[in-house]
């Protein structure tokens, strides 16, 4: 067994060493603790969340009656004569103190209460339109990280076969085959690896500050998974399409803004009040109490609750049409994502079953013309830049699938 010394000189064994790696091992980022992470940390998905509880809050109030109103005050003070400003000589003066309570039609109350229900349900819609913006963002961001990572990792084998290239090339120098100036060849080709090698740092670091967007300080970790794949086909997504989390927002929307068209239809009938007043005059008269009830007169609906009435109906033939032309949309765009899909699908197919095997038999042919004596150097460096590209153009090729398939999933995959 062996062991490794902490600063107090005690000896520990190896199984806590590994203990202490394991935290470093765990730093990778799968897409599940991503998506995770950016449902915990997402400023937008907490100022949702905070709209949620405002509408909520806001519902409390909606069906209860209006404060009622506490008055006071002194009637019929004598400002003439010797009475003037005497409030117990004159026996029409009285202190008064009095209780009002206006009373909405039910209709109105009605109307208040599910336009609040309403607002809640919109609240919620907007919610999870965010939340699956934000994991379809979130996801993008990863599969576009783990893109780059899968390039720079083919790149110690890219140095190792450049090693390889060279050697073979001072070997035919050595044995009087080859010119000189072939030796620069594979110098030549490393600087060139080495340029893209830094292009992908670059984008690597571009990639994971759009990560750090998502889930934060978590992006600096490595990723590590498989492409995400989420397997639908299109028939299923195609049943979703209504399902479209924003098409589904402009169900309570709807709702909300015909239950404000039966407010404004419910202003049209009277609303009335009631109160009390308790009036005290001077110690030489009795005390009196007045009882009251009011009623609003609405008589001139033409200018006043028909255009209110008019404006909330247009509102709701707003939202249809509104819903209408984004259900084109989405089905236009399902399509184009879905023929887009299937040629990434194609096309991926023909270069990892063809071009890909054609292009690795190419190298080996043009080494093998070249330390036989009977093909260029050139033809080899060319036939290996073309592997190369045909490497790192597959890698293209999943990124773009998994980004596809990750746009289908949660605008229609993951709907409920």
């Amino acid at each position: 067994m062996s062991f490794f010394y902490t600063a107090t000189g005690r000896a520990l064994p190896w199984l806590a060493r590994l203990g202490l790696c394991l935290p470093l091992v765990a730093q990778a980022l799968t897409l599940d603790q991503a998506l995770q992470l950016a449902e915990q940390q997402a400023p937008s998905l907490a100022a949702q969340a905070a709209n949620q509880t405002a509408a909520r809050q806001a519902a409390i109030p909606a069906g209860e009656l209006p404060d009622p109103k506490l008055s006071f005050g002194i009637q019929n003070l004598p400002i003439e004569e010797r009475d003037r400003w005497s409030t117990t000589r004159d026996s029409m003066t009285m202190k008064m103190v009095g209780f009002e309570q206006e009373m909405p039609n039910a209709d109105k109350r009605r109307a208040r209460v599910e336009t609040a229900q309403a607002a809640i349900e919109v609240a919620d819609a907007r919610q999870q339109v965010e939340r699956l913006r934000v994991q379809r963002e979130t996801a993008l961001a990863w599969i576009s990280l783990l893109a780059i990572e899968q390039k720079l990792a083919l790149f110690p084998k890219l140095y190792e076969e450049n090693r390889l290239l060279s050697q073979a090339i001072k070997a035919r120098i050595v044995g009087g085959r080859g010119a000189i100036a072939d030796s620069v060849q594979p110098k030549q080709e490393a600087a060139l690896l080495g340029d893209q090698e830094d292009e992908l740092h670059q984008q690597q670091r571009a990639r994971r500050a759009a990560l750090r967007q998502w889930i934060g300080a978590a992006a600096d970790q490595r990723v590590s998974g498989n492409w995400p794949s989420w397997p639908k086909d299109a028939q299923h997504y195609q049943h979703n399409l209504l399902n479209h989390p924003e098409l589904q927002a402009f169900e309570p929307q709807t709702r909300q803004a015909q239950a404000e068209v039966r407010e404004a239809v419910a202003d049209k009938k009277p609303d009335w009040g009631w109160g009390v007043d308790y009036q005290k005059r001077g110690d030489d008269y009795s005390d009196m109490v007045s009882v009251k009830v009011s009623m609003s007169l609405p008589l001139f609906g033409e200018t006043r609750q028909n255009p209110r009435i008019a404006a909330r109906q247009a509102k709701v033939a707003e939202l249809e049409a509104e819903r209408e032309a984004q259900t084109r949309q989405h089905a236009h765009e399902l399509e184009e994502d879905l023929a887009e899909l299937q040629r990434l699908e194609r096309t991926h197919s023909r270069l990892a079953d063809t071009l890909l095997p054609l292009a690795e038999e190419r190298v080996q042919l043009a080494l093998a013309d070249y330390r036989g004596g009977r093909g260029e150097l050139t033809a080899v460096v060319e036939a290996r830049r073309a592997l190369i590209e045909t490497r790192l153009r597959q890698i293209d090729l999943l990124e773009q699938q998994a980004s596809a398939r990750a746009r289908l999933h949660f605008a229609y995959g993951a709907a409920p």
